[in-house]
């Protein structure tokens, strides 16, 4: 059973389109405002309808900050603005399709089933799930739970931990992280890899517990037992 996020701050409209897409038979839920959509997007929705004018901002910049943080899921935008240079600026802002207010409650399902299609229509990757010891991440969700626990990782800091995973119980040095993460081969600096392995290391940790990801004095990092 498909999910899906609806961000519409009209009392009204929200209330319509949630009964509808429930009727419809998809798990449904609402937010009214972005940061309410911020969280509600963590739950991994398999489809957002998105207002583009709420109340603390733009759906536009919302979306475009999901996109940057590899977020894939399809995003359904609501508005009422119907210029051509609009719809271009949703679509490049990373939106999957646009809908013109006012619109019949059957388009709105009609696009939504069409998207959800194509989204499973999609190839998988084979890996989704990474582990080390108690530590899992989920690549398609871009979420990290340690002993049961959720960490909150920036960008940066969940490629990282990624790559260390990729590369367990083996010493990675500056230069591998940053070809690799930065995608900068030639890059001179170090002290910026060094300050995002220090926030990784932080939220890893646990009380009364080796720490799991290790500097080697001279050589690199390494994440994986203690040696």
């Amino acid at each position: 059973m498909s999910r899906v996020l609806v961000v519409e701050d009209q009392p009204n409209l929200l209330r319509s389109i949630v009964s509808a897409t429930s009727e419809a038979g998809f798990v449904v839920n609402a937010a009214s405002t972005l940061s309410e959509a911020t969280e509600q997007i963590r739950n991994s929705p398999d489809l957002v309808i998105l207002d583009i004018m709420l109340p603390d901002g733009s759906g536009l910049d919302w979306l475009k900050c999901r996109r940057s943080e590899n977020n894939v899921v399809p995003v359904l935008l609501l508005t009422a603005r119907d210029s051509i240079e609009d719809r271009v600026k949703g679509l490049d802002c990373g939106a999957d399709d646009y809908l013109i207010k006012p619109f019949s409650i059957d388009e709105l399902l009609a696009r939504v089933r069409a998207l959800l299609r194509r989204r499973m229509a999609e190839p998988r990757d084979e890996v989704r799930m990474l582990q080390i010891q108690d530590i899992h991440v989920d690549l398609m969700s871009r979420t990290v739970l340690r002993n049961g626990r959720s960490i909150e990782l920036q960008p940066r800091q969940f490629e990282l931990l990624v790559f260390l995973i990729q590369n367990r119980n083996q010493i990675v040095t500056r230069e591998m992280i940053a070809a690799s993460v930065w995608k900068q081969p030639d890059a001179t600096w170090t002290n910026v890899i060094e300050v995002h392995i220090n926030q990784l290391r932080k939220k890893l940790e646990l009380p009364d517990a080796t720490p799991i990801l290790q500097t080697v004095r001279g050589k690199g990092y390494r994440l994986g037992d203690a040696l």
